[in-house]
């Protein structure tokens, strides 16, 4: 997002980040489609005629078979679409949102003053309260607006709290089925209100687990916010750990404090065997370390196999994406949350997200511009278990088709995506679902 000013009644969702220091389905949503016709049963083919990958200066084709891109010829019968040259770029990935909060699609809400996280933890209980349309349709109608924008798979956070029970990961979990052919899902519960300060979370966090309801649990500052460094840890790490989860836990702290809390996460990620399932949220700590610092905790993270996430909130706060990757620590980039209590900006749309990524990071060059869009597309997929997409034969055929010159030209300006295709299927087209 734009940075922007705090208001003079309260802090911005930013400036509460920034000082906050002082169910059946999951599996598949990281499995790529398959690249065989069942016995029996015709190839299902798409050819995309006249198109650019990545810009290419002469059009060619890409045909998909059963999901998967193929260099050799289309099947007798197979669809047509004509790309009419417009530039194919593959479709991105969401870290990082929160769909169950959203208030997008409804009537204009005018947000209350608050001014720490617990304050806009109030705030998102009121809206869930004041708002008429069902979260469920809510998130569901987000989740489909993303895949117009070009999205293909996406990391949902959906709060848990006695104050919501189960129902935002019930509603995020229905919209995923619903969306299962256009959108891959996971789905982590999350306690916005905190794991060991408000009685009941832990049980709803390992009911949660249990059922299968969703695919990772999270935690919240544990020494900020939550005020329980080990015993916060020792509830959600104890949870992945009997029911097989994930963990992807948000961390705003800052400074020691930050450092401190993330050190007790890498050890108990190794102490559980957990290398490749924990995930770190925002991780405030990291930017601006020096040069030293940030190779040896990288290099922490990686050999401990945790990921990092970013939503780009501003030039000392993103994550230094190519230096954690240098030390092989993967790092997606998300939407966060999206018109909800705590702001009214927010679209869902991942090369926006890129867009502002390139923005904080004050890119200029071409390859700076590439590699924030790069961001948004194999990094998350790395992060979610997903293949990556590179419109070569054997990738996956998800791609977006937009009119432009170039891969940085379209990073910045931002052109209306034409179609998006999801396993050689086109799923929406200019900006609305096609259905399934």
């Amino acid at each position: 997002m734009h940075p922007h000013s705090p208001a003079a009644t309260g802090l911005t969702r930013r400036g509460v980040l920034v000082g906050t220091a002082a169910f059946a389905g999951a599996a598949a949503t990281a499995t790529a489609p398959a690249a065989e016709a069942a016995p029996g049963r015709p190839a299902r083919a798409t050819v995309f005629r006249n198109v650019r990958p990545y810009g290419a200066k002469r059009p060619t084709d890409l045909v998909a078979v059963d999901g998967l891109l193929t260099s050799g010829p289309a099947p007798h019968g197979a669809e047509v679409v004509d790309g009419g040259g417009r530039i194919a770029l593959p479709t991105l990935v969401d870290a990082h949102i929160h769909p169950d909060k959203t208030a997008w699609g409804e009537p204009w809400v005018s947000r209350n003053p608050a001014g720490s996280i617990a304050e806009y933890a109030e705030e998102d209980v009121k809206l869930y309260h004041a708002l008429r349309t069902p979260l469920k349709e809510r998130a569901e109608r987000l989740m489909g607006h993303a895949v117009t924008r070009g999205t293909r798979a996406m990391r949902a956070h959906a709060d848990v709290a006695p104050a919501f029970d189960l129902a935002g990961v019930e509603g995020v979990g229905s919209a995923r089925r619903n969306l299962r052919h256009a959108l891959d899902v996971e789905i982590v519960a999350f306690p916005q209100h905190g794991v060991i300060r408000t009685p009941g979370t832990r049980e709803l966090l390992e009911e949660a687990a249990r059922t299968g309801a969703v695919d990772r649990v999270g935690g919240i500052d544990p020494i900020g916010f939550d005020e329980a460094l080990d015993e916060q840890l020792d509830v959600v790490f104890g949870i992945a750990d009997r029911h097989g989860v994930g963990v992807d836990i948000h961390l705003h702290e800052r400074a020691a404090t930050g450092l401190e809390s993330l050190r007790a996460i890498i050890a108990r990620t190794r102490a559980l065997s957990l290398q490749g399932k924990v995930t770190v949220s925002h991780v405030f700590c990291v930017p601006g370390l020096p040069g030293r610092e940030l190779g040896q905790l990288a290099a922490e993270l990686a050999d401990a196999g945790i990921s990092l996430t970013t939503v780009a909130p501003s030039s000392d706060l993103v994550l230094p994406i190519d230096r954690l990757r240098a030390h092989g620590v993967e790092v997606g980039l998300g939407s966060d949350g999206v018109r909800d209590s705590w702001s009214p900006f927010g679209n869902a749309d991942m090369l926006h997200r890129a867009h502002l990524l390139a923005w904080v990071g004050d890119a200029r060059l071409d390859e700076e511009l590439e590699a924030a869009f790069r961001a948004s597309a194999d990094g998350g997929a790395r992060l979610l278990g997903l293949p990556e997409t590179d419109l070569k034969p054997g990738s996956p055929a998800d791609f977006l088709l937009v009119r432009g010159e170039c891969l940085p030209q379209i990073l910045v300006d931002l052109p209306q995506r034409d179609l998006v295709v999801r396993a050689g299927h086109v799923v929406a087209r200019d900006g609305e679902l096609t259905g399934r």
